[in-house]
């Protein structure tokens, strides 16, 4: 994504179509972010837009080539130690970027093993995916960008190892520029999310990065129950298998006393 594009989108969502999309996307990131627990969480892009304000992990930072960026660098390039992330969140990133699959591979490459990656983007298979092919695809955001669709996206991290773990569609309304419009088009999203969930103009999605025979180490303390219960019959039998040995050794010791009586006495 080059700064001027994303410089453009920052302040298309200022607009009333981009407020209205913008609502949206928040809600559902921080659904999708509140509940990813860790120590780093690293969201790529759009820096004026906080999306990891619900998320409470104690270092939280924005990496990206615009201003207000904690780290200055390119999304196919992240300066950033492999496996050392957390949560990764990119909002609309890959629509405007030349190479959206080398973007999956770094955010794949610095998160840890069940790391979470959290996407937003726009959907080809909606009204607003029927204006930006039929409208004229010039400078302007969001039309400029390559929409890519969910199946596609699905594909593209199934080879990376990722798993899908949630996701969800929204806004039905049509591409109006007119808030009031807007507004009034609010009916068609509870009806949307009922008959025709698969065009709703942007979707949010969240995928976890699965690493092939990785075993997850559970807390000592789980297994302190098992533990105590497999320990305790042998300590009550200790005692029991002592006695045996002591009664055996002084049967053996009266054995060998009497054949010395009764050899002393022949002699």
């Amino acid at each position: 994504m080059q700064p001027t594009q994303k410089s453009t989108l920052a302040e298309w969502f200022e607009t009333p179509r981009g407020e209205y999309v913008l609502e949206w996307e928040r809600r559902q990131v921080a659904s999708a972010v509140e509940d990813v627990f860790g120590f780093q969480a690293l969201q790529v892009g759009l820096p004026r837009i906080d999306f990891l304000a619900e998320n409470r992990m104690p270092f939280r930072f924005r990496a990206g080539r615009d201003a207000g960026c904690e780290v200055r660098a390119e999304a196919s390039a992240l300066p950033i130690a492999s496996g050392s992330i957390d949560l990764v969140v990119l909002p609309h990133v890959l629509e405007f970027s030349t190479n959206p699959h080398q973007i999956l591979r770094e955010a794949e490459r610095v998160l840890m093993p069940e790391g979470h990656l959290v996407i937003a983007g726009f959907n080809p298979l909606s009204l607003w995916g029927a204006k930006r092919a039929l409208g004229r695809r010039g400078a302007e955001a969001p039309w400029s960008g390559d929409f890519i669709g969910l199946l596609r996206l699905r594909d593209w991290l199934k080879l990376l190892g990722f798993e899908l773990n949630g996701g969800k569609f929204g806004c039905y309304a049509p591409p109006l520029a007119n808030a009031a419009w807007l507004r009034r088009f609010s009916v068609l999203e509870k009806a949307g999310e009922r008959w025709w969930p698969i065009v709703g103009g942007v979707y949010v999605v969240r995928a976890v990065k699965r690493v092939a025979g990785m075993r997850l180490v559970t807390p000592a303390w789980k297994n302190n129950g098992s533990r105590v219960k497999v320990l305790a019959p042998v300590a009550r039998r200790e005692p029991r298998a002592a006695a045996q040995r002591a009664a055996r050794s002084a049967a053996h010791l009266k054995l060998i006393v009497g054949s010395r009586e009764s050899g002393e006495e022949r002699g």
